[in-house]
């Protein structure tokens, strides 16, 4: 529709100003989008695509401090687990002294030199458990959940229920009580808050036993309860063999120290959290128990070799454990770092800049901005013909 020639509005001017306008509003947000490197600076540029990359961003904020908790995880381990190495080199050398004072070449008089070097052994294995500490945090003298073995029936009855071994892994501490019917091929285990049943009877033979020579695992994942069961002649660590029915009654007292839990993962979720527990370690304490070891006489020597032998055994045990758990936590971080890389890749995907497309929309506000000024110029011309027709 045509205007009419007027001077108090300058239909022209008002458009091209508003296109002049919208262009350097335009160039305005490519020129921030090309300095900052990112599409998203503020929730009007993408208030939805804000709120999903701020989940990312969080999420991958998380998996990083994981990643560094895991590796801070291991070197703690690490640290127990060089320490148990001389340990264990002590303990050999207690058990070559018991050999050696089991000889009846060996005098009493012989044998008071031999228990004073023994006597000093243990002092320095008591020494080395509460010296071995990380950031102020004592590892060997009880470190995180574990299964009490002087108080659970299951492991002091193991004659009786073939339990060879008992761990726990971030399990609340007090006291499980085993359910275990003959005849079912199934397990129960509860503290009267959290109870799980597992079935056994595919890992037993026809009779619903461990097979001899062998051992299975009971785990119980939801309360973080692992227990190895034995046939006969399947473990050095006891003298009997499970028959279903054999842990009825049966107790695990789960103790708890300070620590041994690592956030791994970004959420406050168990599958985000590994934990590892280590026993008391001292030669006093009652796991080693290694206080009535005596090479006094030539019989108390003999006894001292089987319980040594015990101890190198159960430290082993410990060390096999931390290994374990160092090649774990390894594992995660080579999986979380996957994690981290994918994640910010979509997060990028969403907030990052495409340079190449910002240049090439810069490049046209820049043309059409110019254009815009010219024709503003050009419209301004236009109130110049009423003054010629006032001016005739």
């Amino acid at each position: 529709m045509p205007n009419a020639l007027n001077v108090n509005n300058n239909i022209d001017a008002i458009n091209v100003r508003r296109h002049l306008n919208a262009n350097s509003l335009d160039q305005g947000i490519r020129h921030e989008r090309l300095s900052s490197g990112l599409r998203i600076n503020s929730a009007q540029d993408d208030a939805s695509g804000l709120t999903v990359s701020e989940g990312f961003r969080a999420q991958i904020t998380g998996l990083t401090m994981g990643v560094r908790n895991a590796e801070q995880g291991s070197n703690m381990l690490q640290v127990a687990e060089g320490s148990l190495n001389e340990v264990s080199s002590m303990l050999i050398r207690m058990r070559e002294l018991a050999v050696q004072s089991s000889n009846s070449t060996i005098n009493d008089q012989n044998r008071e030199a031999i228990e004073a070097e023994v006597t000093q052994l243990k002092n320095e294995i008591d020494r080395v458990a509460l010296s071995s500490e990380y950031n102020g945090q004592t590892l060997l003298t009880g470190f995180g959940a574990r299964a009490d073995e002087t108080v659970s029936t299951a492991l002091t009855d193991e004659a009786d229920t073939g339990v060879a071994r008992i761990s726990a892994s971030g399990t609340p501490t007090g006291t499980y009580t085993f359910i275990d019917n003959g005849g079912d091929g199934e397990i129960t285990l509860g503290n009267g808050t959290v109870t799980q049943t597992i079935r056994m009877a595919t890992q037993l033979d026809t009779g619903l036993n461990v097979a001899t020579g062998s051992t299975v695992v009971a785990n119980f994942d939801r309360l973080g309860v692992q227990v190895t069961l034995a046939g006969q002649d399947g473990s050095p660590n006891t003298t009997g063999s499970y028959i279903d029915g054999d842990l009825n009654g049966k107790t695990v007292a789960v103790t708890g120290g300070t620590g041994g839990s690592f956030q791994v993962g970004a959420d406050n979720v168990t599958e985000d959290r590994i934990d590892v527990g280590i026993h008391d370690m001292r030669a006093s304490a009652a796991f080693l128990n290694l206080n009535a070891v005596s090479m006094s006489t030539l019989f108390s020597s003999r006894s001292a070799i089987t319980q040594l032998d015990e101890a190198i055994s159960k430290v082993a045990q410990v060390r096999g454990d931390l290994g374990a758990a160092m090649n774990r936590l390894q594992h995660t971080i080579s999986f979380t770092g996957n994690s981290i890389e994918n994640n910010t890749n979509s997060e990028a995907t969403i907030r990052d800049a495409d340079i190449a497309t910002e240049v090439t929309n810069l490049s046209k506000s820049q043309v059409m901005t110019q254009a815009a000024t010219s024709m503003l110029a050009h419209a301004n011309l236009t109130p110049q013909r009423a003054l010629q027709l006032i001016g005739n």
